[in-house]
């Protein structure tokens, strides 16, 4: 199997002036990628043995890409770290992890990292090197050059350690191999309507699964190019869409639901937009019709995954699909599915089990481990199939409310209230009852 890092040699050497990365006024080729990340490599290796683990807390700044390829093409475990992350969090994760290095802004949104990074250092046993980018002066990742040979690097060695948000206990450590990362981008080009030349916008953290692999794997393994955002606004991302010419976005409901209002104000269809890939939340089925009907000609799905199993489905961007689009999570793409029966499942349904090429390889400690003796990773979430062929997500297991002996799924609820007109966010929660046991709360923004 070829590796992102040769990859991107090979890019280099074959089309050196394509354009990979856009941020802002900065457009990264192929070429110039290829020399600071292959230069910071160099460096990397001098520092630390093969294996090591490098860090970086950024934005969705083209630096970040330089970071990610150079620790890939040195053999590293790159270590993503989300920059809203506060001093707590930051220390467990790279006490956890063991880093090297980390690679985060001076200051980013009024933010000193610089101060926060001294006192995490100056609190562990063995802090990593810092490295301040956009530090006020214009030398990342510097003129540096790489006289020695790269390592080879093993296709199933670690490459990825990506932190949980620990909803369920502290943050777990989730490592991908270059297979199962490989494996999950090759699959998106069969099923997302990808093309050579397509264009991503990423507003999604590039510190996610999701956010990295569309900016710094599709844009070599897809020959896509990735157009970076490093804050949110929907009327800015608008105009960037149509400048760039954008036809991919993939987002969570806030993103659809914004961007389709822009949309609106700015009097555009988004013309070139071909598919617009919404996960990481409920997405209500309401939005999913009206975006799709709004759009020009862009399809617009749910979808379901996580950190450990990324894209389990693939949605349903098919003629025709729209229904199941809006109402779904879609089919299964290369990942294998299965429901499993659980007593706190309401009936017809059960915990999502799912295993695949793209799927984890381990956790940074083994007994947080939640697989089956099939190899099948335990999600902890509740779904039945639609139709044979469409996986219905239907909440958490621990969000399951029991009323009067009934199980209730939270989520269900949501999605149903989600369609007021007169409601703009909503959470269902269970609250304690003498009489039913459980009772189902809905606490609501209102619209406008």
């Amino acid at each position: 199997m070829t590796t992102l890092g040769d990859t991107l040699s090979e890019a280099a050497a074959q089309a050196p002036d394509r354009v990979l990365l856009v941020d802002g006024e900065t457009r990264l080729t192929c070429g110039q990628l290829h020399t600071q990340a292959r230069g910071l490599a160099g460096a990397m290796t001098a520092k630390m043995p093969t294996g090591s683990v490098v860090s970086f807390m950024l934005p969705n700044w083209h630096e970040a890409a330089v970071v990610y390829l150079a620790a890939t093409l040195a053999g590293m475990v790159v270590n993503p770290i989300l920059p809203s992350l506060r001093e707590a969090e930051l220390s467990f994760i790279l006490t956890d992890s063991g880093s090297r290095m980390l690679f985060a802004p001076r200051r980013f949104r009024g933010h000193d990292y610089a101060g926060m990074l001294a006192r995490v250092a100056g609190a562990i046993a063995e802090p990593p090197e810092v490295v301040l980018v956009r530090a006020g002066h214009d030398d990342f990742p510097g003129p540096l050059e790489c006289d020695t040979a790269l390592p080879q690097v093993d296709p199933d060695a670690v490459r990825l350690l990506l932190y949980t948000s620990g909803t369920t206990g502290r943050a777990k450590g989730v490592l991908h191999s270059h297979r199962s990362i490989n494996a999950l981008i090759r699959q998106l080009a069969q099923h997302w309507l990808i093309d050579p030349g397509d264009r991503f916008l990423v507003p999604s953290p590039i510190a996610h699964i999701g956010g990295s692999i569309y900016a710094f794997e599709a844009p070599l393994l897809l020959e896509t190019t990735a157009v970076l955002m490093d804050t949110w606004n929907a009327d800015a991302a608008v105009q960037l869409m149509l400048a760039e010419h954008c036809t991919h976005v993939a987002g969570a409901t806030p993103f659809l639901a914004q961007l389709l209002a822009a949309a609106r104000r700015a009097g555009t269809r988004l013309p070139d937009l071909k598919l617009f890939v919404c996960g990481g939340a409920s997405v209500p089925a309401s939005l999913i019709r009206e975006a799709a009907g709004y759009f020009d000609r862009a399809a617009v799905t749910r979808v379901y995954g996580s950190s450990e199993v990324p894209v389990s489905t693939v949605g349903a961007v098919g003629a025709g699909e729209v229904h199941y689009a809006a109402e779904t999570d879609g089919r299964a793409g290369i990942a294998d599915i299965k429901l499993v029966a659980h007593h706190g499942a309401p009936p017809g349904e059960g915990e999502i089990y799912v295993r695949g090429p793209q799927m984890l390889v381990g956790y940074q400690h083994p007994e947080d481990e939640c697989f089956d003796a099939d190899g099948y990773f335990a999600t902890g979430d509740l779904g039945r199939w639609v139709d044979d062929d469409y996986l219905l997500v239907t909440g958490r297991l621990k969000d399951v409310i029991i009323r009067n002996g009934e199980n209730i799924s939270a989520r269900e609820v949501e999605d149903i209230l989600a369609g007021h007109p007169g409601i703009a966010e909503i959470a269902v929660v269970g609250i304690p009852d003498t009489r039913t046991g459980e009772r189902a709360c809905a606490v609501i923004v209102p619209a406008g």
